[in-house]
Order: structure tokens, then sequence, then C-alpha cells
């Protein structure tokens, strides 16, 4: 009996030390397949590569006959698993129907095992998918001679980025081994991840390397890439023309200064999701993997720094492509933008190169783009030119009126002419307006039309605008002294866009009024509709303050720009000046006479005075008189005149303006 029990504890020790055996080496050996894959994992940043060196390993590993993966491809916000053409055994004839299956696009691989583990993020199993009637591959597997089934999720940043799956050609049952070979599922994909991990980090630098932070757009750096391309593909194939637009907003400083960079940021947010539109409908946007596509794309749209973009148009035939979608994007930006709950219009000039021209280099196309940008933007704004080799000369002249502006504001070269303005019933001088004249040379004359874009564009008209009102007020003041009157004279001086979206022009205008000694309620500043619409509560905020101090505003050009007739009323104006474009050919044009009797009704409705801007003929007066229109400025009357020849002027009786007088007055000038 002693023997019996004395056996029957050998052999249970002995099995016990079997079980144990088996236990470390199935440890061991699990072991050793997460080594083998962490070490895989660490020699390469290929995710496809160490998902089929983890499929190979698990199945020497469990015996397992067949194993597949699926990857996860998203799409906007979806995210859907694909079959990938990772497998393991997959050669084996009695599978190639599971295969198939398993890669039909038709396959709802939602509704199977590798779906589970997907929205589960966690590892499933089943213990027989042939009998599973929910399985939209038990047929095929149960063909197969497949039964146990086990998929696992591979996570990257808690997100699922891969899904493996094994089978078996026998029924698993829920054991220890089964729980301990799940654990080891789980640690795998943790491994596979980390390289999934640093393939997005990888690919999110290039990405960042290549595209605008606040946009996702392609950045200079990769636009000029890709205009390299389009020069290649030319070179090779001269039917293969491109076209290059250069965008820029109009104004957009308005913005930025008065609003803040916030607030600018989400305007250039809003204006590239309508530039995407415009272009569509091959846009270059999104991660990683843009800048592949982007050559194959007929599109690039890309972001080149503050308010600029600029569209490659590839593969086509002349320039005429090219103007159509510059008209799309001057109409996508027509419509106010809402930033900060307020309406803020926009718009955009355009340069247009066409490959015609013969460039060599990709800074060269886009120099020409620029020039052409900025023949746009002198001509008046809101539209395109298309490059000429003409260009390139204005450009050279450019810089060098930049380097003269500078000189002439250190060497005191600016002088300011005067035009009368006159109350058309009585035809008596009520005031002037202050015009800059820059006296290049004992001999030379030269007019703001040739100089003042390049001082706006070049900061130089805050000098030059600050000079312009300080001795437009100081000879005013002088005027006053000298000619006495009951209503006196007003001097009306232009203030520039720039100007007005300084953080201290409130400060600057009442210095210089303390300075002259002026009186305030003489002065007119003359403003845009451009400026009063750019940020509407900071123009009235400014205009209120500046009409605190005495201060009176006139809107120059009215009917030229943007005018929202909701805010019109909220200003403190004076003055609409009714702009010469509309005066000149009234009397034949019906629709230019209906403008201005609409402008002359809303004035008087808004209480406020009507100056009519380039009255060249007697007619013209006289047909502005019968409409009521109080004031009169233009050549029928007088053009601008130097300060002395206003004050000989200003020493007529009653300041009744006769045009011999001045017609004297002038010859005598010149």
């Amino acid at each position: 009996m002693e023997i019996e029990k004395l056996t029957q504890s050998l052999v249970r020790e002995r099995d016990a030390r079997m079980q144990s055996d088996a236990r470390q080496e199935t440890r061991l050996r699990q072991l050793q397949l997460l080594e083998a894959v962490a070490v895989a994992a660490n020699q390469t940043d290929s995710v496809e590569t160490i998902l089929q060196f983890a499929v190979d390993e698990i199945c020497r590993y469990t015996g397992w006959p067949l194993g597949h993966c699926y990857q996860v491809r998203k799409t906007g916000s979806q995210a859907a698993l694909v079959s990938a053409d990772i497998w393991f055994g997959v050669t084996r004839p009695e599978f190639s129907a599971f295969k198939c299956k398993t890669s039909d696009p038709q396959f709802q691989v939602q509704k199977d095992l590798p779906g589970r583990a997907f929205k589960e993020a966690a590892p499933v199993w089943t213990v027989n998918i042939g009998v599973d009637r929910e399985a939209p591959r038990a047929d095929v597997a149960r063909a197969a001679g497949i039964k146990a089934g086990v998929a696992f999720p591979v996570l990257s940043g808690g997100e699922v980025v891969a899904v493996l799956e094994f089978f078996s050609d026998r029924v698993l049952s829920l054991d220890d081994n089964l729980l301990r070979l799940m654990s080891l599922m789980r640690q795998i994909g943790s491994r596979i991840g980390r390289v999934a991990e640093r393939r997005q980090n990888a690919l999110r630098l290039v990405h960042d390397a290549s595209h605008d932070a606040l946009t996702g757009l392609p950045n200079r750096t990769l636009f000029l890439q890709q205009l390299d391309l389009a020069l290649q593909r030319q070179w090779e194939d001269d039917n293969a023309g491109f076209a290059v637009l250069f965008i820029d907003l109009d104004r957009f400083k308005i913005v930025n200064d008065s609003l803040g960079h916030l607030a600018g940021d989400r305007m250039i947010i809003q204006v590239a999701a309508r530039l995407k539109n415009a272009v569509r409908p091959d846009v270059i946007v999104g991660m990683a993997g843009a800048e592949t596509s982007a050559a194959n794309s007929k599109y690039t749209l890309a972001r080149m720094g503050g308010d600029e973009f600029t569209v490659l148009l590839r593969d086509i035939p002349d320039v005429g492509e090219a103007e159509r979608i510059a008209e799309r994007i001057q109409l996508a930006l027509a419509l106010p933008f809402l930033i900060r709950d307020q309406e803020i219009y926009a718009s955009a000039s355009i340069g247009i190169v066409f490959s015609d021209v013969g460039h060599t280099l990709a800074d060269e196309v886009l120099r020409d783009a620029d020039l052409a940008l900025y023949r746009a933007k002198a001509v008046g704004k809101s539209r395109y030119e298309v490059f000429d080799r003409s260009m390139r000369k204005g450009a050279v002249s450019r810089l060098t009126i930049e380097t003269a502006l500078r000189h002439a504001l250190k060497n005191n070269e600016f002088v300011l002419h005067y035009q009368p303005i006159i109350e058309l019933q009585a035809g008596t001088i009520v005031g002037v307006e202050a015009l800059v004249r820059w006296r290049r040379g004992a001999d030379e004359l030269v007019y703001p039309g040739d100089f003042i874009d390049v001082a706006e564009d070049t900061g130089l008209i805050l000098h030059i605008g600050m000079w312009v009102l300080r001795e437009a007020c100081r000879q005013m003041h002088e005027w006053h002294q000298q000619f006495p009157r009951a209503k006196p004279l007003t001097i009306s001086v232009n203030i520039s866009p720039r100007q007005f979206v300084q953080p201290n022009l409130v400060d600057q205008i009442q210095q210089i009024i303390k300075e002259t000694g002026i009186d305030p309620n003489t002065v007119r500043l003359e403003i845009t509709e451009s400026v009063t619409m750019g940020d509407v509560e900071r123009t009235i905020k400014i205009l209120s303050q500046l009409r605190a101090l005495g201060v009176r505003f006139s809107i120059d050009d009215f009917g030229t720009g943007y005018s929202s007739l909701s805010y019109l009323h909220r200003f403190p104006l004076d003055v609409l000046k009714i702009d010469r474009s509309f005066i000149m050919g009234m009397k034949e044009d019906k629709e230019r006479l209906q403008i201005v009797e609409t402008i002359m009704t809303l004035a008087r409705n808004l209480g406020i005075e009507v100056v009519a801007e380039g009255t060249e003929t007697e007619m013209q007066v006289d047909h502005l008189r019968n409409l009521g229109c109080d004031f009169g400025q233009g050549f029928f009357f007088s053009r601008a005149l130097a300060a002395e020849t206003i004050t000989d002027l200003l020493y007529v009786p009653h300041h009744v303006l006769e045009t011999a007088y001045v017609n004297s007055l002038q010859a005598l000038e010149e």
C-alpha cells in the first residue's frame, strides 16, 4: 500500500514537472516570438514589412495554416479595413476560395472577425467560424476546413491601424493557453504599432516641412518643386503647357491691423477654403502623401505666406483656362466674410504667367507672376493681369522710383497744390483739396498717379501722408488768418488705407491740429469706401474719436467700391464725393445719371452734403445745379494750383471763381 502511494506521488510530481516544463517552454517560445517581432520592428520603418514578418512568425509559432492582415484606410473622417496583400499559407489550393472571398470589395468585413477586433480595439476569437451563421465567410471557411479563428488589432497612438487574423484547422477551446495567447497578441500588436507610429511621425515631419500649418495647403517649397516638374515636363513635351496664378488679397493688412492677427488667420482659413472650391476638381490638400499626388493633379493650390496664394495649372493649351480660373476666384471672394460676427469685404488681385514666355527656372516664373500681380494692383486692384515682357522694364522703373522717393522725403521734394471746391449755386470757393506733387528736379513735377502706389506698397505713404496733412493744415490756418470770413474755408486731405489702420492715427492727427493751430471743424479727412468696409466697427470707433476732436469726414470716389448701406448710416459722415466716372457722360448715359440721382437722394436722406468731382463742362455744372448738388470740383472751375496762386485767387471779392480770372492766374503760374 505504501509502495502504491509512493508510486502515485512520484507520477504526480513527474506530471507536474512536465507541465511546468511545458509552460516554461511555452513562455520561452512566446518570449522568443515577442523578441523576434521587437527586433524586426526596431530594424525597419516599413509597416508592411513588419506586418508580413509578424503574420509569418505567428503562424510558425502556433502551427496555424493561414494568416492574413488588413490595413486601415481613411477617407476624411471615415476609417475602414482593407484587405492587404499580406498572407501566410494562402498558396495552398484549399484556401483559394477563402482568399477570393476575403479580397472581394463586397466582403462585409465589419460583420466578421476582423471587424469586431477593429471596433473593440481588442483581440477576439471564434471557436468554429464554419458554424457561425453571422460570419460572411462561414461557407468558404467550412469548405476549406477552417475552424477556429483569432483576430487582434495593431494600435498606434491609441488608434487601430491594422488587424491581423489567423485560422486553425482545429477547434480552439477557451482555456489558459488561449488566454495567454491573447495576451501575447496584445504585446505583438503594441510592438508593430510602434513601427506605424514612427512612420506616421516621419510622414508628418515631411508633410509639415512642405505644407502651410494654418491652411494645410502646400507651402512655397513644395509649390516650387511642383513648378520645377512642370518646367521639366514642358521641356520634354512642347504641348504640356502650364500657367501660374499669383493671388494677393487687397486691403488684407487693414483687417490684420485693425482686428488683430487671430482674426486675420481666420480670414486666411476662409479664403483658402473658397480658393479650393474655385480651382476644383483637383485640389492638392490633405495629410501625408499629398506631395506625391500633386504632380499628377491638374491643379496645385499653395499658400506662399501672409495673404499670398499661388495656383499651378498643368496641361492647359492656352492662357484662357488660367483667366477662367482667375474669374472664378474673383467670384468666390466677392461675398462678404464673417469674422467675429462682422461682415468683412475683400477682393484679390491676380497675376498670371503662361508657359509660352520661355522660362527656365521656377523662381523666374514666380517673379514674372508677381510682376503681373503688381500691374493688377497698380491699375485698380480686384482684377487679373497676364504677364508680358514689358512688365520687367516696369519693375526696374518701380525700384528706381522707390529709391528716389526715399531721397525725396529726406530732401523735402514734395509740394502741395490745392484744387478749389465750389458752391454750385453761388459760385463761391468754400474750400480746397490738398493734392501732393513731387518736384523731381527744377523742371519736373511728378503727379501722384506715378508714385503713390509705390509709396503704398513700401510704407512710405505713412510719412508722406502725415507730411501732407501737417502742411495742408498749416497753410489753411495761414489763409484763415489772412482771409477771415463768417464760414471759414475748409481743407480736404486724403487719408490712405495704410494710414487709417495705424494704431496711433487719432493721436497723430490731434498733435497736428495742436501744432498748426487750425480750427479742426475746417478739416475734412477723405477716406475711400474700401477703408470704411474693411472693419466697420473699428471705422466707426476711429471716426467717432476724430469727430470728438471736431474733424469732419467725406467718402471719396463714392459709388466705385462696396459700401454697405446697412452700415453707411452709422458713420459720422459730412460729405459724399461722387466719383468723376459718373459725372463724365452723365448727360448722355442714363445709367450714370440715375446713379448720380440715387447718390444725391441717399445723401439728402442721411443729412450729408455732396461734392461732384471731375466737373469739366458748363453743361455738367448746369445739370448738377438743377439736380440740387451742393458743391463741384473740377477743371471747369480750376485745376489744382500752387499755394501762392490760391492766395491771389482768394483776393477776388466774395471769392467768386470767374473762369477767365482763374485762367489768367493759371497762365501766369505756368
